[in-house]
């Protein structure tokens, strides 16, 4: 028995060795930032270790310059203002053609919430994985989380549609009343849709219905209880756009309306009469016309 006290004590300090190296392998747990620096703040993951980033810019957008777009603001606007008075409100899922405004919506209830203590998380499609980690992390605060997904998209079988599905619904760690989803994207169910899935169908006494992917995919859209669409715009409706962001960079009234041809030939050659490509010839416009000092 005393000859293996001594074995035994250096087994013990062998595995409290390894124990240490595998300890600097292991992700830290992430640290809280300092919530009063910013209104907005970034998921970064560099490897192992995760962190909240402030933004202390962040790119804000007001309520007034979105145009075109009014029953898309309304309901968000409800469901948002539902959501800073601690009251019920939904997942939100916009999606729609490109250039539409959607991200620029979701920013613009930031510019006009953050004083009544909205904050905004923006989270990448790698990083959700991590959804749990971030609840955790902000479930004991006061202030009211929009973890913001722009840009959402999937591809069959990755990891990361079922880490969402699991925090919108069906996880068994309930997400705080301090958190929402707000996503963006061009799909409408967030993942691509073929042609033979509609192969798929069933007839069962007159009725459509769909068959299992295609259920499968209309299950994580679903799982947002708000949907918003978003429509290309038309010809008017792009020169109203344009207009408008005229007028915000400067430019006089008699320049504006001779801009219209020149808009017009912008959209021609980008193939596209969004909101993005108006605000984008706008900028070049009012560089060429606007007094300096405006913005």
């Amino acid at each position: 028995m005393t000859n293996k006290t001594p074995d035994l004590a250096a087994f013990l300090a062998r595995i409290e060795r390894t124990l240490d190296r595998l300890d600097a392998w292991l992700p830290a747990p992430p640290s809280a930032p300092d919530w009063d620096s910013a209104v907005a703040f970034r998921w970064h993951r560099r490897g192992n270790q995760a962190r909240l980033e402030a933004i202390p810019h962040p790119h804000l957008i007001r309520v007034e310059d979105l145009q075109d777009v009014d029953d898309q603001v309304e309901r968000l606007d409800a469901n948002t203002r539902q959501f800073v008075r601690c009251r019920r409100a939904n997942n939100a899922l916009l999606t729609g053609a490109r250039g539409t405004g959607k991200s620029s919506l979701v920013k613009a209830m930031l510019a006009r919430y953050h004083g009544d203590g909205l904050r905004l998380i923006e989270v990448d499609k790698q990083d959700l994985m991590d959804l749990p980690e971030i609840v955790e992390l902000v479930r004991a605060r006061p202030e009211r989380f929009v973890l913001f997904c722009d840009d959402l998209s999937f591809e069959d079988a990755e990891p990361a549609y079922k880490a969402l599905k699991s925090v919108l619904d069906g996880s068994l760690a309930a997400v705080p009343d301090n958190v929402i989803i707000y996503a963006t994207s061009n799909r409408r169910h967030l993942m691509p849709e073929y042609h033979a899935e509609n192969l798929e169908a069933r007839n069962i006494d007159g009725e459509v219905h769909p068959g299992e992917a295609t259920e499968e995919k209309i299950s994580l859209s679903e799982r947002f209880g708000l949907w918003l669409s978003f429509y290309p715009f038309g010809q008017d409706a792009y020169l109203d756009i344009v207009h408008h962001w005229l007028g915000e960079f400067g430019v006089s009234a008699a320049k504006i309306d001779k801009a219209r041809t020149e808009a017009l030939q912008w959209a021609l050659m980008r193939g596209s009469r969004s909101g993005r490509v108006a605000w984008q010839f706008a900028r070049d416009y009012a560089g060429r016309h606007a007094p300096r000092g405006k913005r």
